[in-house]
């Protein structure tokens, strides 16, 4: 493959990446994103430097966080946002309430990020955010202290021409309604475009709450197409039952693809000839968990990722799939609806054995496709409407995957180190274009 600037010539590795089984840890974030991108740059022969400026975030920004609890008592939190690379465009991604979340972690999401808005052409870098608690110990008015808090900490870094956040792990569309206000009353107007993934009264669009999970099932049924197959002649196990899992799996059971396997974080269940997905919604939102669901058998979320189903879709959190559990899979397609489900190792492992594994930078960036378009209708103070919506995000959807696909055949490597070197050279190239200053 040519690469978009003179190659040096001296080897590359300029960017230590922990080995699995370090002390990082098999499924450390981090190390698999430092992974990844040093594979698309020895396919691409870029220099030492320019792999650096690629792996180095471009800004960071570590808060304190401290709570009034609703009885008085007095906590201090973490809080993270990284602007990993703003070559393209300003720093978009998600924000992250979760009891483990560090630095790390934030970096390795905020790198995958900017390869994502590159890999589906969107004019943003990558960003991401954190704190480090869980949610479901709190309550609403603690959760907004919370909230409002760390927005205040992090405002001189934010902003719509400047970091776009958007729900993720913990958070949604009331957490953003009050990062808007927060930040609109510090500027002393409202500004609907500083984040993504509000409420539909505030400015948010249609849409945008199953966006990643369409764009998971467009991706799924792109990669059964190359192999003559559709949606209704395949079974599926979803590992994550949450905002992006519990969707993809009422999509796919919408268009005839047979759902026999679901887990969430309680526990995991089995039905061999197919759940029925929208009574398990309503089991789901009486209960809060899949667990105990009628007509299916209680499994344990390893056992779901080993099944013998056509599709595996690891909708839930980093580092499922190791080199151990990869090993188990029967799938013939993983389609990554969670940020890094995948390590290293893992992916190795999966491509040794001829699984297809449509990557997460691909499979779900629906979410940003339409936080996109949600960011653009804000900055017009005009909407679409759903169908507009929904047509523009499958031709997205459509046209990353055929390019992804064609490189893939072309140069003789797997989805993912395609979608990677597409990525990567993007912003390698935004960033070679405008220089460096001074």
């Amino acid at each position: 493959m040519n690469a978009t600037e003179p190659t040096p010539a001296r080897p590359i590795p300029a960017i230590a990446v922990p080995a699995p089984g370090s002390a990082a840890g098999p499924a450390a974030p981090l190390a698999t994103a430092q992974a990844q991108l040093a594979s698309a740059v020895r396919i691409l022969g870029y220099d030492e430097g320019l792999h650096q400026m690629l792996a180095t975030p471009r800004r960071e920004m570590n808060v304190a966080v401290p709570l009034r609890r609703d009885d008085g008592r007095v906590e201090l939190h973490a809080g993270y946002r990284v602007q990993h690379n703003i070559s393209r465009g300003p720093g978009k991604g998600g924000l992250r309430y979760a009891p483990g979340v560090d630095i790390d972690e934030v970096r390795a999401l905020a790198m995958l990020m900017t390869w994502k808005c590159a890999v589906v052409d969107l004019p943003y870098g990558g960003a991401k955010g954190g704190v480090t608690i869980d949610p479901r110990n709190y309550s609403p008015s603690e959760l907004e202290r919370v909230t409002r808090r760390y927005t205040s900490e992090i405002m001189p870094i934010i902003g719509p021409e400047r970091d776009i956040m958007a729900p993720d792990v913990g958070t949604g569309e009331q957490t953003m309604a009050w990062v808007m206000d927060t930040f609109s009353v510090n500027r002393g107007y409202t500004i609907p475009a500083v984040v993504t993934g509000k409420p539909l009264t505030v400015g948010g669009s249609l849409g945008r709450a199953t966006a990643t999970s369409r764009g998971v099932v467009h991706s799924t049924r792109a990669a059964l197409a190359e192999a003559g197959v559709s949606l209704a002649e395949v079974s599926a196990a979803v590992q994550g039952f949450g905002k992006v899992g519990s969707h993809a799996a009422r999509f796919l059971a919408e268009a005839g693809t047979r759902v026999v396997a679901v887990s969430d974080q309680y526990g995991a269940i089995r039905a061999a000839d197919g759940l029925d997905v929208p009574a398990l919604l309503e089991h789901v939102a009486r209960t809060g968990t899949v667990t105990g669901f009628a007509g299916a058998d209680p499994i344990d979320n390893e056992t779901l990722l080993g099944l013998d189903v056509d599709v595996l879709i690891p909708a839930a959190v980093e580092g499922v799939l190791d080199e151990r559990t990869a090993g188990a899979v029967k799938a013939r397609w993983v389609v990554e609806g969670a940020n890094g489900p995948t390590t290293d190792e893992g992916d190795r492992v999966l491509a040794e054995r001829g699984i297809v594994v449509v990557p997460d930078i691909l499979a779900n960036a629906g979410g940003v496709i339409v936080s996109y378009f949600e960011w653009v209708q804000a900055n017009q103070a005009y909407w679409w409407t759903e169908t507009e919506i929904e047509e523009r995000l499958e031709h997205r959807m459509a046209e990353a995957y055929r390019a992804v696909s064609g490189l893939a055949r072309a140069e003789g490597i797997t989805l993912r180190d395609a979608a990677l070197v597409i990525g990567v050279r993007r912003v390698a190239e935004a960033h070679l274009l405008r220089g460096l200053y001074p």
